[in-house]
């Protein structure tokens, strides 16, 4: 993985409160904080110096809970994942019963916040351009995006129990590419089109292909 090799700062003076945290706590703040600098720096611009100078901790506390930043940018991967998964089962949850109601909010929850977001682009970014060169990012890559098929095709199967299992397979992949391709377009650039119109786009594929 390539991540700027530097010298170990010296140790930065933490916050009093921050002694008085959990062990969840501070992990998380690590976490974090390097998504954070994936997002402004990339992956050559992530480094123990920068994550910690933003976490406001100690290079010392970086080790003690991570092996180094590979294992750190691998477990900001992994909780990046989760955040937008939960997002997405928060919209679907709070849509009600109606299984259609619940595919539609699950489909249109990606263009609004937390999700549609440039920055979380910007982090994906860095993810991605490790997925080809380093083993462990792309296992992490395929889970995270197993996931959210699977998540999809869930509701998708529920709002059409009609639709054989062969189809309701084409259909997940056929929606999460849409959204993932007008996710992204809205994400660099948001004048060709709005996040309603990209809700309302979704929503029709989503209704042509329950018809079919």
């Amino acid at each position: 993985m390539r991540v700027m090799s530097e010298a170990l700062p010296p140790p930065v003076r933490e916050r009093a409160r921050f002694v008085r945290e959990t062990a969840d706590v501070r992990r998380q703040a690590l976490i974090d904080a390097t998504a954070a600098c994936l997002a402004e720096k990339g992956v050559g611009g992530t480094s123990v110096r920068g994550i910690c100078a933003k976490a406001g901790v100690s290079s010392g506390l970086l080790t003690h809970y991570f092996e180094g930043v590979d294992a750190l940018i691998l477990a900001t991967y992994k909780d990046v994942g989760r955040k937008v998964s939960a997002a997405v089962n928060a919209a679907v949850d709070a849509a009600g019963d109606d299984p259609r109601d619940r595919l539609r909010a699950g489909l249109e929850a990606n263009f609004v916040a937390p999700v549609l977001d440039p920055d979380l682009l910007a982090t994906w970014i860095a993810f991605w351009s490790l997925v080809k060169s380093d083993r462990d990012i792309a296992a992490v890559h395929a889970e995270v995006y197993a996931g959210a098929r699977g998540q999809l095709e869930d509701l998708l199967r529920a709002a059409a129990p009609h639709l054989p299992e062969a189809r309701i397979r084409i259909a997940t992949i056929s929606l999460q590419a849409l959204v993932d391709g007008l996710w992204l377009e809205l994400c660099l650039d948001r004048s060709t089109f709005s996040p309603r119109e990209a809700q309302a786009m979704v929503a029709e594929a989503m209704d042509r292909l329950i018809a079919a």
